[in-house]
This record gives C-alpha cells, sequence and structure tokens, in this order.
C-alpha cells in the first residue's frame, strides 16, 4: 500500500488513467454477469494477505457510486481494517459497534467518503473473536438492514485461506470477487481458495487479477484521448 493511503484511490485522483478505466470495466462486467441474479450484497476477498482487495474494493464502490448507485462499503476485516485509511475517516465506531449496540443497529455509524452515494461502516473496535461474531445471527440482521439501504453493499473480507471469516460472510451474500495479485499469489493458493468458497457454497462471481504489467501503448493511448 502507498505510504498516502489515499492515494490509492486512482478512480478520484486519476479519473482518465487506463487503471480507472480498468475498475470501470470491472464494474460492467459485475453488472452484466448477474443480468439474472443481480447483486445487492458482495464480498471481496484474497488468497492471501496484501494482494490488493481492499484498494481493489475501495476504487470499485468508487467508480458504483459515481455511476449513480447507492453504494454501502462495508469493512469487515477485523483483523486488519484499512478502509478508514484509505478514505481518511475515524474508526471509532462501526461494523462492531453495530455487533453490540442497538442504538448503533438503528443509526449505523456511517462515515462520509467525500464521494456522492458513497458511505463507508468501518470496522469499528477490533474483537478478540471476529469469527463467530461474523458468522452471528446478528450480523446477518446487519446485512439485511444494510441491504435495505442502499442499491448494493459491498463488503472487504480478510483473505479466505488465513483465516474462517470471508469463508463464514460468504455464503450469506450475493456473491464473492476473488482478487489475486499477479506477483504474489501462487497457483495452488488460488486454487485453494476456490475450492474454499465452492466448499461453503458461495457464489463466486469472478476474479480480478491485480498487479498485471503496464502495457505502454495502452498508456500512450489514454494520453492522446486526454490531449483531445
Amino acid at each position: 500500500m502507498p505510504s498516502d493511503p489515499q492515494s490509492s484511490l486512482i478512480t478520484i485522483t486519476n479519473p482518465r488513467s487506463p487503471i480507472a478505466e480498468a475498475y470501470r470495466s470491472l464494474r460492467t462486467n459485475l453488472e452484466f454477469s448477474s443480468l439474472d441474479r443481480p447483486l445487492r450484497t458482495l464480498i471481496v476477498t484474497s488468497a492471501g494477505p496484501e494482494e490488493g482487495k481492499s484498494t481493489t474494493l475501495a476504487n470499485l464502490a468508487v467508480t458504483m457510486a459515481l455511476a449513480g448507485k447507492r453504494v454501502i462499503l462495508v469493512d469487515c476485516d477485523l483483523r486488519r481494517p484499512s478502509l478508514h485509511r484509505i478514505f481518511g475517516v475515524r474508526n471509532g465506531a462501526g461494523l462492531t459497534t453495530m455487533l453490540v449496540d442497538d442504538e448503533a443497529m438503528r443509526n449505523p455509524p456511517f462515515q462520509e467518503t467525500g464521494v456522492s452515494n458513497l458511505r463507508l461502516l468501518p470496522s469499528g473496535p477490533l474483537p478478540p473473536n471476529p469469527s463467530e461474531l461474523l458468522g452471528s445471527r446478528r450480523m446477518e440482521e446487519i446485512i439485511a438492514s444494510l441491504t435495505e439501504k442502499a442499491d448494493i453493499v459491498l463488503f472487504d473480507a480478510p483473505p479466505i485461506i488465513a483465516v474462517t471469516d470471508a469463508a463464514v460472510l460468504s455464503s450469506r451474500v450475493d456473491g464473492v470477487l476473488l482478487v489475486i495479485n499477479a506477483g504474489r499469489t501462487k497457483r495452488e493458493h488460488a486454487q485453494r481458495a476456490k475450492a474454499l468458497l465452492e466448499k461453503v457454497n458461495a457464489r463466486l462471481v469472478g476474479a480480478v487479477l491485480n498487479n498485471v504489467p503496464f502495457d505502454v501503448s495502452l498508456h500512450r493511448y489514454y494520453a492522446e484521448q486526454e490531449q483531445i
């Protein structure tokens, strides 16, 4: 992650770049892949740590919000949350607050992101038992409540091989997006991640290949378009 986490939001800092366009293509592909079964809730996870899942999810959320969808972004990584840093907001209250506080359940402690239509529910204080909380009946109620407040709810989950959190959540949402890092993810780890998702009957809607070598000719094309 960059030294300035907010620089990860290339869809805001450089919306006409090829990378930002790739996120818009991802948004479009997700929309077309779910015509028969609309995605109202989506988890983004990865096989292992440091593979870019949170950055991918944050930029996907921005592109969806800019396209007019009402988006709620939820940090379900209750071990190493990062979305509050990416958007530069506080993490004093969040998802874990809703899990234990009825008032927060009625009025979720959303943080404004500076992007129209996009609200962030940070992780909140980190608990000692993330898997149990994410697998609780209360979490089911939270997912249902948030879904009523947005067109789509996006969840950032921990790496699926490392802990069981993502697998627990995956069976409760409409789809799962798996982030694979071209320079880090081992083939066998990606295969294991897919198998773990299949084991809990999760709906894997696709995979994102991150950290792919940049095509200079493509960059030149976009640079020329910006000058027109």
